[in-house]
């Protein structure tokens, strides 16, 4: 099996410059921990090297610009490189960014050389400048050939001819390994040895002794012996499902009953992976160009049904029924669609989402019942509360739409200090209504910038009770708190504010707050 090997040096520079906007030919170095980890062309030829500290190398080239290791950046960014190499021939295994091996394809181009040359040619018309290939009998020779070709250009090695190419290279290739690498190449250096083949020399089992089982593995490689394998990646299946339609449609109605099948099929050709979708982005195209997208989440899995339900939602945007020509002004969709496309975004096993011993008929039906309704009021209008971190009653719930995953929860598990502790209150307030607290002389109970209270309460009531408005007084029978909070006051909040428990002599308990500008009335425990 011969392989072949696909370089693109300094990638890590390479791909945080694209993503800082930065000119390619601007001398500019990878750090992580102060350190060079990586540096391109331009910064070398000033003088600066990989394992340099942040401030040697800005001394030696006071333009460098510096940029932060981010590993995830570096893949995200080589994953187009493998995309098309992975056109030309399936198989390819992704070494690391910047870094990928393929079994040569020779026979498919008709010389290797001329599979090196299409490969250079397909990766510098995708944008990618720097490009070398190698091509030899195993990884490590593949890998040293592609290290010493030309910028796109490239070095095939003939076929028995591993052990003669690797002589003569210094050891120091050898400092890629890592850390072990370049432990290895200072004793090596040490020990008086300068090429592979002096390394090559040596008997296997000195080696071995002296240098321990990496060091016969590096031997190994020396001479041409390479017997390290490459994982291929298996291309991820297609899983869009589109429908196009001729001529175009501009009915929601129609477009909705003509999406069905579709939705079905994206459905099963998840299932046939044993993969659900609990993330779907809806894309509707008018005339080639996407017109309407949005990502749609569920708090269980899409099943065809809901899919039609948020085509159908998504084109009605603000209008209920009618056509797309009718609601130009208050829909998301302006012209006639001829095209819809389904695009999982999350996807999770099926497994994690199999139904209960009973099955799940009950909940299928609660779903669907609301689903009308949303139908005949809109998609925003019939919301579930949800509970989230927070410090009253009021942030402590979040109303989101049905059918729809909540998100950008604020955490529960948090201490949040000044919270009420439970049992939870039974009525929530939407508009607080003014209240007043007063101690046995009658006096307005209130609360110092330290959290202590002036009097102990003895009286209150609902509402002003001037000109016949609010409730009467009612004693107070206990009491707990206060339990002060300091939030929203960089943006015109409660500011100082404490919360109280106060129970009435007609049993019933409520919460109450005491804020700068007065009493208010939060919840009861009724």
């Amino acid at each position: 099996m011969r392989v072949m090997v696909v370089w693109c040096p300094d990638w890590s520079v390479v791909a945080a410059l694209d993503e800082a906007g930065r000119s390619n030919r601007s001398p500019a170095a990878v750090l992580s921990a102060n350190v060079v980890e990586v540096c391109n062309g331009p910064a070398r030829s000033e003088g600066v090297r990989r394992g340099q500290r942040r401030r040697d190398a800005q001394s030696r080239c006071p333009e460098l610009v510096l940029l932060p290791a981010n590993p995830d950046r570096d893949a995200r960014a080589f994953e187009p490189v493998l995309a098309l190499v992975e056109d030309l021939r399936p198989g390819v295994a992704a070494l690391r960014p910047g870094l990928l091996a393929v079994r040569a394809p020779g026979s498919w181009y008709g010389t290797e050389t001329a599979a090196a040359a299409t490969a250079c040619q397909v990766l510098v018309e995708g944008g990618v400048w720097d490009v070398r290939v190698g091509i030899a009998d195993d990884l490590f020779t593949a890998e040293q050939a592609a290290r010493t070709a030309d910028v796109q250009s490239w070095v095939v090695v003939p076929a028995g001819g591993s052990a003669s190419f690797l002589r003569g290279l210094p050891v120091h290739v050898l400092q890629d390994d890592g850390a072990r690498g370049r432990d290895l190449v200072g004793l090596l250096q040490r020990l008086g040895l300068r090429t592979l083949g002096d390394l090559a020399d040596l008997p296997g089992d000195a080696v071995e002794h002296r240098l321990g089982s990496y060091g016969a593995e590096v031997r190994r490689r020396a001479r041409g012996e390479d017997r390290a394998l490459f994982a291929a990646r298996t291309p991820p299946p297609e899983l869009d499902a589109d429908v196009s339609f001729e001529p175009p449609l501009d009915s929601v109605e129609a477009i909705t009953f003509s999406v069905r099948t579709t939705a079905e099929r994206f459905v099963d050709q998840l299932a046939h992976h044993q993969l659900v979708a609990t993330g779907v982005r809806v894309e509707a195209e008018s005339d080639g160009v996407v017109c309407s997208s949005r990502a749609w989440l569920h708090p269980r899995h899409f099943g065809a049904r809901d899919l039609v339900d948020r085509v159908h939602w998504q084109l009605q945007g603000a209008g209920v029924g009618g056509s797309l020509r009718a609601r130009k002004q208050s829909g998301t969709v302006r012209a006639p669609i001829d095209r819809v496309r389904f695009v999982p975004e999350v996807v999770e096993p099926a497994a994690a989402h199999g139904e209960a011993l009973w099955g799940a008929a009950s909940d299928d039906l609660v779903e669907r019942g609301v689903a009308r309704v949303q139908g005949m009021v809109g998609f925003d209008a019939v919301r579930r509360p949800v509970l989230q971190g927070g410090r009253s009653p009021a942030a402590r719930q979040s109303l989101v739409p049905w059918g729809e995953r909540a998100v950008d929860l604020r955490p529960v598990d948090r201490p949040w200090p000044g919270r009420v502790p439970g049992p939870a209150p039974v009525r929530v307030f939407a508009t607080p209504p003014v209240a007043e607290v007063v101690d046995d002389a009658g006096r307005e109970v209130c609360v110092t910038d330290r959290g202590v209270v002036t009097g102990e309460p003895r009286r209150f009531r609902v509402g002003s009770g001037s000109g016949g408005q609010g409730l009467p007084w009612q004693p107070v029978t206990a009491w707990a708190g206060p339990w002060p909070t300091d939030e929203g006051w960089w943006s015109g909040g409660s500011g100082p504010s404490a919360r109280f428990q106060l129970v009435g002599a007609d049993g019933r308990a409520w919460l109450l707050l005491r804020a700068p500008d007065g009493w208010s009335l939060e919840a009861g425990y009724d």
